[in-house]
């Protein structure tokens, strides 16, 4: 029998990648790729990601909404609430005028009546946009931004604008109820490197 010295050293799988949580998008890269989405006449994407950025939705509740979710009548809403599938809690989101603006042209454009899904799905086994469907479609934003894919997933688009917020504010709570999480303390674990950063401030503060 060979000894282990012998035996070829296999790579570890996570070699190369992040493993965990996936990383925020900076806001010069949301502008980068909103002008680009723009210059492209890429309606549909543009409102995926804006409002993907502004809802801090999980991606499968995300590809779920529907029409109705974010409209009153023929309008867009400036807030709607929805149903998490994860916890089966409401969760209340903003819609920023640029994201509005985004989504009524591409509910415009596609011709979406309200009990419509508000992406449908181009594959004909799927009545809305799949997970990795939009997996797929935020990889290729990001290899256009010329940031590296292993980096970032679809949860980035959840963490971005709340890790904004909690920068800004330092707000534990606001954002708990922003990401319709039950617990502070899965807030907490959410922004473990931040709150490792409040408690090195908090300890060399002497009193």
């Amino acid at each position: 029998m060979g000894s282990a010295a012998n035996t070829p050293s296999r790579e570890p799988w996570n070699k190369g990648k992040i493993v965990g949580q996936k990383a925020p998008f900076k806001v010069k890269d949301i502008w980068a790729l909103r002008v680009r989405l723009q210059m492209d006449n890429r309606v549909r994407e543009l409102a995926l990601f804006n409002l993907g950025i502004d809802s801090k939705l999980r991606g499968c509740d995300l590809v779920a909404l529907k029409v109705r979710d974010v409209c009153h009548g023929d309008t867009v809403a400036s807030r709607a609430v929805v149903m998490q599938h994860k916890t089966q809690r409401p969760v209340q989101f903003e819609i920023t005028p640029v994201t509005r603006d985004a989504v009524q042209r591409w509910i415009k454009q596609a011709g979406l009546r309200s009990e419509d899904f508000l992406f449908p799905s181009r594959m004909h086994a799927s009545p809305h946009l799949g997970t990795r469907q939009y997996a797929r479609i935020l990889e290729g934003w990001v290899e256009e931004l010329g940031l590296d894919p292993a980096d970032y997933g679809t949860h980035s688009m959840r963490r971005t604008k709340a890790t904004l917020i909690y920068r800004r504010t330092k707000n534990l709570r606001a954002v708990q109820l922003l990401l319709g999480h039950s617990k502070l303390e899965s807030t907490v674990r959410y922004f473990g490197i931040e709150v490792d950063d409040a408690l090195e401030i908090s300890e060399q503060t002497e009193i």
